[in-house]
């Protein structure tokens, strides 16, 4: 009898050790979560969004939201013009990031920045601060940016709402607060200058591109723009591959994520290559 009741309490003691384990278990969670909090860098931990991740995955998830509802409430009503707020809306953007791609070029010739292996400066010098600060802005545009999706619902493009266009927008997002999280300078600068020439290009397009049908002869570089966005990841992904292996203090996790970030996208953007250049050139002979 008495063995009868151990075989009948044995199965639930490791239910109640595990129930016991989870409070535990989380509240480590918990620790490691805010000790990752504390260890960004001090000069860009007080700037607006850069603290915690909650307020940009809340705007992440309101994104995602718009992406799903956005569409179906624009099923039943007529496609907005919107043609002063795009203008508008693209010019802003090629001039910031026309400012932005100054500031790090400019910044980092000043500060003799090497363009093969650059460790964060964490001092409160003026340059440094200086790097910081366009970092920061670097990932407020990409909250900017967003708006790119807005007004592709409101217009009814929902052709143009793929994967590869929600991946990208989202993504750049959670990369680069974690970059002004954690490193506000060094090897990021390469990423944000290259990033940032390319949209002077992409925000002209599309402001160009928004005037209407009567400018569309002039918008034969789309291709171009392409291929100028992938030579950008390309080029991306050959610096952190590169510093995966040299003697360099900035954090490899961070080189391994950009690398394996820009390869994602490479293979995304030459898929859209394929579909929207080849594929249709073929149909066209045929």
């Amino acid at each position: 009898m008495l063995l009868q009741q151990r075989q009948q309490r044995s199965p639930e003691e490791p239910r109640g050790a595990a129930k016991g384990a989870m409070p535990g278990a989380l509240a480590e969670l918990w620790t490691n979560y805010n000790l990752a909090l504390e260890n960004g860098d001090p000069r860009t931990d007080p700037w607006p969004l850069v603290h915690s991740p909650v307020p940009v995955i809340l705007l992440l998830l309101l994104y995602l939201f718009l992406v799903l509802v956005g569409p179906r409430a624009m099923s039943l009503r007529p496609p907005l013009g919107l043609t002063g707020p795009l203008v508008t809306y693209n010019l802003g953007l090629v001039l910031l990031s026309g400012y932005m791609f100054y500031e790090f070029l400019t910044t980092s010739l000043l500060a003799n920045y090497s363009y093969f292996c650059q460790p964060v400066d964490s001092s409160q010098s003026e340059l440094s601060m200086r790097m910081a600060c366009v970092c920061w802005w670097c990932f407020f545009s990409k909250a900017i940016e967003l708006l790119d999706t807005v007004f592709l619902v409101l217009r009814k493009k929902q052709k143009q709402l793929t994967f590869l266009h929600v991946y990208h927008h989202g993504t750049m997002l959670l990369n680069w607060w974690a970059g002004v999280k954690y490193v506000p300078g060094g090897q990021a600068f390469f990423v944000g200058m290259l990033n940032s020439l390319v949209h002077i290009f992409m925000y002209l397009y599309y402001g160009l591109a928004s005037l209407g049908p009567q400018v569309r002869p002039y918008l034969w570089w789309k291709r171009y723009l392409t291929v100028l966005q992938l030579g950008q990841f390309a080029a991306i992904a050959a610096h952190s591959s590169y510093n995966l292996f040299a003697e360099c203090s900035f954090p490899d996790g961070f080189n391994l994520a950009v690398l394996l970030y820009s390869l994602s996208l490479i293979v995304l953007f030459l898929n859209f290559y394929r579909q929207t250049y080849l594929r249709g050139r073929r149909k066209k002979l045929l």
